[in-house]
């Protein structure tokens, strides 16, 4: 018998004010996620301020309330040099690291963009931080609600 598989991705603009007071509330979602299902992969990119809040509360919330039941997922869009440098670190703060296939081989202009759509096609949850309506992650979120995906956006409570 497999684990059902309960999927979330996170998605914000590059710099977020007031960022501590919205670690307590995503921390939250993240331990309510945790304890409602059987399995839980967690998917980030390391893209700005919003997925570096995301990756550590992930991480904080799995040590604090999981019981094996999620994982915290970097997805790139291309192997980049960072990560072929430090290997090791990214693999002992990630439970997995994954290069996105389709955005690798996507044009780098186009790839995180890419790797976003990807990222939102395999999850039930979106999670987000958007507070304008331009750039990259508001695009990601435009195509989320075109796929009729679940969005929670935490930028609208503050």
């Amino acid at each position: 018998m497999s684990l059902s598989t309960y999927t979330v991705s996170f998605f914000g603009h590059r710099e977020i004010p007031n960022i501590l007071a919205l670690e307590d509330r995503l921390l939250r979602i993240i331990r309510d996620v945790i304890n409602e299902h059987e399995y839980v992969e967690f998917l980030v990119g390391r893209n700005g301020d919003f997925d570096q809040l995301a990756a550590s509360t992930i991480r904080q919330a799995i040590r604090k309330y999981g019981c094996g039941n999620a994982a915290l997922i970097l997805v790139l869009p291309y192997s980049k040099a960072e990560y072929r440098d430090n290997q090791r670190e990214y693999h002992e703060y990630y439970d997995e690291v994954e290069i996105c296939t389709a955005s690798s081989q996507a044009h780098p202009k186009a790839a995180i963009q890419v790797r976003n759509k990807a990222m939102v096609d395999r999850s039930d949850l979106v999670l987000c931080y958007i507070q304008h309506k331009n750039g990259g992650a508001y695009k990601t979120i435009k195509y989320a609600e075109e796929q009729g995906k679940t969005i929670l956006n935490l930028a609208a409570e503050y």
